[in-house]
């Protein structure tokens, strides 16, 4: 018995890990993007639980992408601008909905919408959506800090006697130092 306590404290903090997070409010499009973060016990619990991949659903809409999106442009301008709509409902022909949802493998869930009136002529009526991140803070939430990337790889090129990497003039860290 004694030596099953430890394998089954394992087992039910694994478990409690694993439990998903209770579902959050429907997402509105005039709240813009929201974002929950885990606690630091989930965090902790999440080093007993297996790999969770970050799982990407809908429609990535920046607010440098609303910032060009404009009342009377046409449906197929629309669409090469924010992409073809998740949703497009056949009783709804003329409201376009971009839901998006981000879940992290830590736990943390981003999600937002922006929905897109048009008129009778096919044409932006007015749309919705507001408070979204931009294209830079999205990369970064996926990728993480790039400072903190940049400093590993210089910590570990000096680590192994390399010399360091120059940036090109367009800002890629490509390239050797001479």
């Amino acid at each position: 018995m004694k030596r099953s306590a430890p394998l089954l404290a394992a087992m039910i903090l694994a478990g409690c890990a694993s439990k998903q997070a209770a579902p959050t409010a429907p997402v509105v499009a005039s709240q813009g993007a929201q974002t929950t973060t885990v606690t630091q016990l989930q965090k902790f619990m999440w080093f007993f639980s297996p790999y969770r991949p970050d799982i990407q659903q809908g429609n990535f809409v920046s607010q440098e992408m609303m910032a060009q999106l404009k009342v009377g442009m046409t449906k197929d301008q629309v669409k090469f601008l924010l992409g073809t709509p998740l949703m497009a409902d056949v009783f709804h022909g003329d409201r376009w909905d971009y839901p998006f949802r981000l879940a992290k493998g830590n736990g943390e869930l981003t999600t937002s919408a922006v929905v897109v009136y048009f008129d009778k002529d096919g044409k932006v009526e007015r749309f919705e959506g507001g408070n979204l991140p931009t294209e830079q803070e999205y990369i970064a939430r996926i990728a993480g800090p790039i400072k903190a990337f940049q400093k590993a790889e210089k910590a570990a090129a000096e680590a192994q006697g390399q010399p360091q990497r120059a940036p090109l003039p367009s800002g890629q860290d490509t390239g050797t130092a001479k």
